[in-house]
C-alpha cells in the first residue's frame, strides 16, 4: 500500500508563484513514476506534469515555460513549481504515484488564482 499526500495549495494573485509538494510513503520500492494532474470545477482531470521513466518529464502545453516539476528520489517526493500563475490555473491539484500494482492518488490540494 502507498500513501500519497500533497501540500502547498493556497490563494495567490495572478502572476504569482506557488510550490506544491507531494510525498509518497508506505511501499515505495515499487514506485516508478510520479506527477501531477489537476481538475477545475466542471472539467475533467488533466495531466499537468509528470516523470516517466528515469529522466523523462512530460508537461501539458498549457504549463510549458511556467511550471517545473522536480523530485527528491531519496525522499519519494515530487515538487511542482508554478510561476506566472493565471486565473485559469485555479483547480484542485492531485499528485499520483505509479506503482507496480497500480496508480495511487492523493486527496488533492486547492490552488486558487485570483485578485
Amino acid at each position: 500500500q502507498v500513501q500519497v499526500a500533497e501540500f502547498g495549495g493556497d490563494l495567490v494573485q495572478p502572476g504569482g508563484s506557488l510550490r506544491l509538494s507531494c510525498a509518497a510513503s508506505g511501499d515505495t520500492v515499487g514506485i516508478y513514476a510520479m506527477g501531477w494532474y489537476r481538475q477545475a470545477p466542471g472539467k475533467q482531470r488533466e495531466l499537468v506534469a509528470g516523470f516517466s521513466g528515469y529522466r523523462s518529464t512530460n508537461y501539458a502545453d498549457f504549463v510549458k515555460g511556467r511550471f517545473t516539476i522536480s523530485r527528491d528520489t531519496a525522499k519519494n517526493t515530487v515538487y511542482l513549481q508554478m510561476d506566472s500563475l493565471l486565473p485559469e490555473d485555479t483547480a484542485v491539484y492531485f499528485c499520483y504515484a505509479d506503482h507496480n500494482v497500480g496508480r495511487y492518488w492523493g486527496q488533492g490540494t486547492q490552488v486558487t488564482v485570483s485578485s
